[in-house]
C-alpha cells in the first residue's frame, strides 16, 4: 500500500532518486520541503515514478513499529519488475568496465554479461552467476574487480553478496 499522507496510514512513502541513483528524498509526501527536481551529487534530474509503469518509487517505510534508517532505493520495481534507471546503469557500467580491461574471452566475457545481470535478482540461478562471477573476477586483475564490486555492491542481492564478497 503506498503512504497517503495522514496520520493512521501505514506503507510507503514516495522516494525521489536520481537516474544515477542518489537519494534526492526518500519522502516526498512527509516532507516535500527536501524535493529536487535535479541531483546535487551528479546534476541528473530526479524522478519518483517507474519510467516503465509509472507506479510510485516506494520511499521509506511509515508504519507503528518501524524506525526509519538509512534508505537506500530499491534496485526494481515493485509493480511491473523492470530494473530502475540506476540499476541499468551499474549493470551496464559493470560489464562495459569489464570488457575494457580486457582478459577476458569469448565464452568468459559472455558468462560475466549474462552472471551480472543475474546478481541483482535473487532468484534460483543467483547462485550459480555469483559463483560464475566470483571466478571470473580475478581474471580481470584486483584495481578493475575491486572497481566492479564498487559498482555492484549497491544493487547485487544479499545472496549474490555473500557469495561473492564473503565477510564484506
Amino acid at each position: 500500500m503506498t503512504w497517503l499522507g495522514e496520520s493512521n496510514q501505514e506503507g510507503y512513502d514516495v522516494a525521489q532518486v536520481c537516474h544515477n541513483g542518489h537519494v534526492a528524498n526518500s519522502s516526498t509526501i512527509s516532507s516535500p520541503q527536501f524535493n529536487q527536481d535535479f541531483c546535487d551529487k551528479c546534476g541528473e534530474k530526479t524522478i519518483t515514478e517507474c519510467p516503465h509503469c509509472h507506479e510510485s518509487i516506494r520511499g521509506h517505510y511509515v508504519g507503528t513499529y518501524v524506525i526509519g534508517g538509512e534508505y537506500h532505493p530499491p534496485p526494481h520495481c515493485h509493480n511491473c519488475g523492470k530494473p530502475f534507471p540506476w540499476t541499468e546503469r551499474r549493470i551496464q557500467a559493470a560489464i562495459e568496465l569489464s570488457v575494457e580491461a580486457g582478459g577476458l574471452t569469448g565464452d568468459d566475457a559472455k558468462q560475466l554479461k549474462e552472471s551480472v545481470n543475474e546478481i541483482v535478482r535473487d532468484t534460483p540461478k543467483t547462485h550459480l552467476a555469483a559463483t560464475r562471477l566470483k571466478r571470473l573476477l580475478p581474471k580481470l586483475g584486483q584495481g578493475t574487480a575491486n572497481a566492479v564490486r564498487d559498482i555492484l555492491v549497491d544493487i547485487a542481492s544479499e545472496t549474490a553478496k555473500r557469495i561473492i564478497w564473503p565477510g564484506g
